[in-house]
């Protein structure tokens, strides 16, 4: 048995202006054939994917097509849009026969002029392959699934949870794959697109109605005949003509089955859509002297409104300006991405005082530059030998800590992980148990902090990634949508 994969993955946030390039790609790696596998075959899906197969014995001749990932961000451009469907394309050609394609993909990708990344990719894989050969689609669980993508796919898995489980995604797909190409399973799919967008606070599959609708399609599972229930809760910001939720329940063989549980599983969430909407960020000020009150840290102050891992530059400044404006005097590090001022700050040197503006550079709008003065302490290449997510490595650019006041502010050039991995700080000589909070650049992704800090903190901040999502600027997104209007069910 010969199977392709692909595995590319890019979360846009259509309210992050800096577009995503080639080189967000190139920070984290682009690999192509058997390189793809021997550098993955022990990470995330592929290699959750491999494991399973391992397990089952079966023999598969892997055709490595490309693998790629980039940090969330803003819309990728033509230039990576293109380059990604042109090796699809062309590794496809070149494959010879092939008996499965296997896509890991992200689900909520979009580039300049074009809202579905992945179902055009889906679409240029189907078109080489034929109409007879399988496609078994992975998605994230906060993929935007569209027409396109169900139309071209044969059978669809996604994260079981969130924080996600990305190891677990690849060995169900390995599972899948094998049944799927020994005969013994016909997998049919139905779908439905819920005119849905909630913000991110209750998006944690641990507790809440998210949990309530993920243990549902685990029953669901429980039947032999199902093979995958994938609960779609959309990213909150995604712009795009075609957005909204979306539920995916793949069967063997019974399509009225899938149907009356796709639409079964869409009840379900919206019966729900009111507790999807409960908020539990604190106040900015309130956020930081809870902080500083708390009898031992390293607390972690969720900045909500600045979610790098939702997309957002991670620029905001207003959490570093509460803390100063309160003259609260615990130890507290924040994570910065900006190019500027990693820029000046390096060629300033270790050890000069500079006074600068902080914030506000990339997410125009959004954030007021601040103005403050410290002390460089370090200035250091970024190129980071740490695992993140199934990265193995990733270079984020000049790096440089700054101190100002009680504040080590973890200043970058590129993405990277922005701060939201200790042992990222460890590997520039920063010890994060050692502060009384820590500022996270994500709304979800807390789980690394987990072995050092007692409690985590979800700040009310606004930005691009922010809760409060009637008031983003939509202007593609399918009208009327809950909550921006009362509707009086999912199908609008």
């Amino acid at each position: 048995m010969r199977v392709a994969v692909i595995n590319i993955g890019q979360e846009t946030n259509d309210f992050n202006p800096v577009p995503t390039t080639m080189d967000g790609f190139h920070q984290f790696g682009i690999l192509q054939g058997q390189e793809m596998m021997e550098k993955l075959g022990a990470l995330g899906q592929i290699g959750g994917m491999l494991e399973a197969v391992r397990k089952d014995g079966m023999q598969i001749e892997w055709v490595p097509i490309i693998s790629a990932w980039a940090m969330a961000g803003g819309r990728i451009d033509t230039e990576s849009r293109l380059f990604f469907e042109e090796r699809i394309g062309t590794g496809l050609r070149n494959a010879g026969r092939l008996d499965a394609v296997v896509a890991h993909l992200h689900g909520a990708c979009s580039a300049e002029g074009v809202d579905d990344v992945e179902g055009a990719q889906l679409g240029i894989v189907r078109a080489v392959v034929g109409p007879d050969v399988p496609i078994l689609t992975t998605l994230d669980h906060h993929a935007n699934v569209t027409t396109q993508m169900i139309a071209m796919s044969n059978a669809v898995i996604g994260h079981r949870t969130q924080p996600h489980d990305v190891v677990d995604t690849g060995r169900l797909s390995g599972e899948l794959l094998v049944r799927m190409l020994r005969g013994e399973v016909k997998p049919v799919v139905a779908w439905r697109k819920l005119r849905i967008v909630t913000h991110q606070e209750q998006y944690l599959t641990i507790a809440g109605p998210m949990k309530e609708w993920f243990d549902q399609a685990r029953a669901m599972e429980a039947d032999p005949r199902v093979l995958a229930v994938a609960p779609c809760p959309m990213q909150p910001w995604l712009d795009v003509a075609e957005g909204g939720w979306a539920t995916v329940v793949t069967v063997d063989g019974d399509q009225a089955l899938a149907e009356t549980l796709a639409d079964d599983s869409a009840d379900f969430a919206w019966a729900r859509r009111e507790r999807f909407m409960v908020q539990s960020a604190v106040p900015i000020d309130e956020a930081v002297r809870m902080a500083d009150a708390a009898p031992a840290g390293c607390i972690v102050l969720s900045d909500t409104g600045d979610t790098v891992f939702g997309g957002t530059p991670g620029d905001s400044n207003l959490i570093l300006e509460s803390i100063l404006r309160q003259g609260i005097k615990s130890r507290a590090l924040i994570p910065l991405i900006s190019p500027i001022a990693a820029k000046r700050l390096a060629e300033a040197g270790e050890g000069a005082e500079v006074t600068l503006k902080l914030g506000g550079d990339q997410s125009v709008g959004f954030f007021t530059p601040l103005t403050v003065t410290g002390r460089v302490r370090k200035v250091a290449g970024g190129h980071v030998t740490v695992p993140v997510f199934q990265q193995p490595e990733f270079d984020q650019g000049t790096t440089v800590i700054f101190e100002v006041g009680p504040v080590t502010l973890f200043i970058t050039e590129r993405t990277g992980a922005a701060g939201n991995v200790p042992d990222v700080y460890r590997f520039f000589g920063i010890e994060p148990a050692e502060y009384k909070m820590a500022v996270l650049k994500t709304a979800s992704n807390f789980q690394f902090f987990k072995p050092i800090s007692p409690q985590t903190i979800r700040v009310d901040t606004s930005g691009p990634g922010q809760s409060d999502v009637k008031t983003l600027p939509w202007r593609r997104i399918p009208r009327p949508i809950w909550p921006l209007e009362e509707i009086a069910s999912w199908r609008g």
